[in-house]
């Protein structure tokens, strides 16, 4: 049997109490969820169809199932893909197909849809293309890679984005004022403190009214039964005193410059603390993995080739396993990154073509080169005189390649770091080439 969606119990968590009831309740997503957005009209009006709500932990995807079941006229029956079995879904969706005989609309509701496995998903599929069910799920995962193709096809899929720092400050307030959460006490929190909890939360609903709970729970009462929340209570609750550390501020952008700085130095000991200090401030794992990853190419590029399979392969172990697990992958990208041989040769050669493409924005193809797939553009000479580097004996052709205004220009100048030497080697046997064969049009 399935655990009822509204049990209530006066003893659930701030997170469980606070959950909103209602659209105009609903904190974030505006984008989805303003007046006049689609999925905010398809609430309202009952008219639901299969969808898939994707974004990361915290940011409303059950509330939002939830509000469709106070709302919808159909029967509302919420899965978890962790307990229910293949046996389950089927005895659920018989009974779906009856209602759906009987003329009533049946809307499944499965958290953490990514965790079925291939035939459990496939379960649904007949039930979701007759019509027996209007199917949503809950992922934290890119439905892409974690749904049938088959199943994917037949849903809308909405994307949930992170809640902003002032959207969960919004929601601390209401928490601390309305009687499901602490209105019937007196707290006395600074918006500054608020401001900390909603960046120690970064985006996440429930982990910000976890933090603020517990901060309350945890704080002085005084002679007037008030509750007074101090920085030294909330450090003390979220063991965490960099919290002051302001990810939309300039600290962010300083510490942030400093490690990469440090990988730019070779100084892995440096690094290595840098990525230390934001981390453990709260930093998002996925925003150093992005800066590691522009790192690879914009300061050792083709010097290690290496270096770019390195940071993406740490990008994507913070994206599945999150912190604090992955702190030791970022430290083993920061770590190689410092110790790479360094060229910004990438840098200087696009900075260098993008400054002569926005002068010449306008420069035609040459002729040679474009594709010719009419007859039309046959007799128009396009593709005319084209050489097949492969047909060559030495896989090279003195083909013009560039605009005549940007002829002979020079964008990619190797350095002689690490592997890049071979590749300025190889520049330098292809540019003899041309050279030598300039007059075999």
């Amino acid at each position: 049997m399935q655990k009822s969606f509204f049990e209530n119990n006066n003893n659930q968590p701030l997170a469980s109490r606070m959950r909103p009831m209602t659209l105009d309740e609903f904190v974030g997503q505006t984008h989805l969820l303003g007046e006049g957005k689609l999925l905010r009209r398809l609430i309202e009006s009952d008219n639901i169809s299969s969808l898939i709500f994707w974004g990361p932990p915290g940011v409303g995807k059950t509330t939002l199932a939830r509000i469709i079941a106070n709302t919808t006229q159909s029967k509302f029956i919420d899965f978890s893909a962790v307990t229910s079995g293949i046996k389950e879904i089927k005895t659920v969706m018989q009974e779906a197909e009856a209602n759906r005989i009987l003329g009533e609309k049946t809307i499944v509701f499965i958290d953490e849809i990514h965790r079925f496995n291939k035939a459990q998903q496939d379960a649904f599929l007949p039930f979701v293309e007759k019509g027996s069910i209007i199917l949503i799920g809950a992922t934290t995962e890119n439905p892409s890679f974690e749904i049938n193709s088959a199943l994917l096809s037949r849903t809308k899929v909405f994307v949930l984005k992170r809640l902003t720092t002032e959207e969960l400050v919004q929601m601390l307030l209401r928490a601390i004022k309305d009687n499901r959460g602490f209105g019937t006490q007196k707290i006395n929190i600074s918006e500054d403190i608020l401001k900390m909890i909603a960046d120690f939360a970064d985006g996440d609903a429930r982990k910000a009214l976890s933090t603020l709970e517990i901060i309350i729970l945890n704080s002085d009462t005084n002679k007037n039964n008030e509750i007074n929340i101090n920085l030294n209570t909330l450090e003390q609750c979220i063991t965490k005193k960099s919290l002051i550390y302001d990810k939309n501020g300039e600290e962010h952008y300083n510490i942030i410059s400093a490690l990469h700085k440090s990988m730019r130095n070779s100084d892995p000991d440096a690094a290595v603390y840098w990525l230390a200090r934001m981390l453990e401030s709260g930093e998002d794992p996925l925003y150093i993995a992005r800066r590691v990853t522009r790192f690879a190419s914009e300061d050792i590029g083709l010097a290690d080739p290496h270096a770019l399979g390195i940071a993406i392969a740490a990008y994507q172990a913070c994206h599945y396993i999150g912190m604090p697990e992955c702190s030791v992958h970022l430290t083993q990208a920061v770590i190689y990154m410092s110790m790479a041989p360094k060229s910004n040769s990438m840098y200087i050669s696009y900075e260098s073509a993008k400054k002569d493409a926005v002068n010449h924005l306008n420069e035609p193809v040459p002729l040679v080169i474009r594709n010719a797939p009419t007859k039309l553009m046959k007799e128009l000479n396009y593709g005319k005189g084209y050489q097949y580097a492969h047909d060559s004996k030495d896989k090279l052709t003195n083909m013009q390649c560039l605009p005549d205004s940007l002829l002979n220009r020079e964008y990619y100048i190797p350095t002689e770091q690490g592997f890049e030497s071979k590749y300025k080697a190889r520049l330098q046997q292809i540019k003899e080439w041309k050279e030598n064969h300039k007059n075999n049009q």
